[in-house]
C-alpha cells in the first residue's frame, strides 16, 4: 500500500470510527476538512443501511451542507433546535491539554458555535496534528470585519504576533469566509496561555472570531499509520 493509500485509508477510519458513535434520534454538528467529510459520508451510509435513523446534522461550512445533501442527511438550523448531543470536527492542531486551533479552512467561526454547544464534542485528527504547543506548526486564523482588517492587523503586531491577510489560490484578492470576512493568519512565537490569547483577541474592535478553541473537546480520535497499516487511538481529557 502506498504511503497516500494509507492515509486516505487511515481519514477514512478515523471519520468512520466518530460517525460509530453517532446514536439514532442525535442531533449532530458536521464539521468541515477532509476528515469529517468522509464522517458524513459514513454516517450518510448508516442512515441510507437503516443501522442509523431520525437524526439530524446542522452544518458548520457551505462544504457540510454540499456534503449532507449528497449523502441524504436531513439538515436542520440553530434556530429550530435547543441542543446538539455530538459535533464531529477536525483541528489543525491539538495540544496535549486537547485544545485547539482550527481554521485551516476559514470554517473556524461557525465551528466554535457548533462545536461549543455540543454535548459531546469530537475531534478526528491524524497524528501529525499532534503537538507539544499550540502555534508551533500552524498559523493562528483570526476572521476580521473586511474594513477592520489594517487596524486589527496593527493591534495583533502590538500583541507580538506577526499577521498576514489570507490570499485565496485561483482567486485573486483575500480569502473570503462563508460570512464574506477576511481571514488574517498570525504567526506567534509561543502561545503559552490560550484562554488569555482567545479572549484577547476577540477583544478587538473589528475581530469576529479567532481560531484558539479551549476546553471545548470532550475526545480526540487519531488516525496513525505504522508500518504501512492504519489505526485509530482515543485521547480523552
Amino acid at each position: 500500500m502506498s504511503e497516500m493509500d494509507a492515509t486516505k485509508m487511515m481519514k477514512q477510519m478515523v471519520g468512520k470510527a466518530a460517525a460509530d458513535r453517532v446514536k439514532s434520534g442525535s442531533i449532530v454538528g458536521l464539521g468541515t476538512g477532509s476528515t469529517a467529510a468522509f464522517m458524513i459520508e459514513y454516517l450518510g451510509e448508516r442512515l441510507k443501511s437503516g443501522e442509523l435513523t431520525d437524526i439530524v446534522g446542522i452544518t458548520t461550512s457551505f462544504q457540510g451542507d454540499v456534503l449532507a445533501r449528497q449523502y441524504g442527511i436531513p439538515l436542520t438550523t440553530l434556530d429550530a433546535v435547543d441542543h446538539i448531543d455530538i459535533a464531529i470536527d477536525g483541528a489543525d492542531e491539538v495540544d496535549p491539554n486537547l485544545n485547539l486551533i482550527k481554521g485551516g479552512g476559514a470554517a473556524h467561526t461557525r465551528e466554535k458555535i457548533v462545536d461549543a454547544l455540543a454535548d459531546q464534542f469530537i475531534v478526528v485528527v491524524d497524528s501529525s496534528k499532534l503537538v507539544d504547543k499550540l502555534g508551533s506548526t500552524f498559523l493562528l486564523p483570526v476572521e476580521v470585519i473586511p474594513m477592520a482588517y489594517a487596524p486589527v492587523m496593527r493591534a495583533i503586531e502590538k500583541l507580538g504576533g506577526k499577521p498576514q491577510l489570507r490570499m485565496g489560490v485561483k482567486k485573486a484578492g483575500p480569502v473570503v469566509t462563508d460570512q464574506g470576512n477576511f481571514v488574517v493568519d498570525v504567526k506567534f512565537d509561543s502561545i503559552d496561555n490560550p484562554a488569555e490569547l482567545e479572549k484577547t483577541l476577540n477583544n478587538i474592535p473589528g475581530v469576529l472570531e479567532n481560531g484558539l478553541f479551549v476546553n471545548v473537546t470532550d475526545l480526540v480520535l487519531v488516525g496513525e499509520v505504522k508500518d504501512g497499516q492504519p489505526s485509530v487511538r482515543e485521547i480523552s481529557k
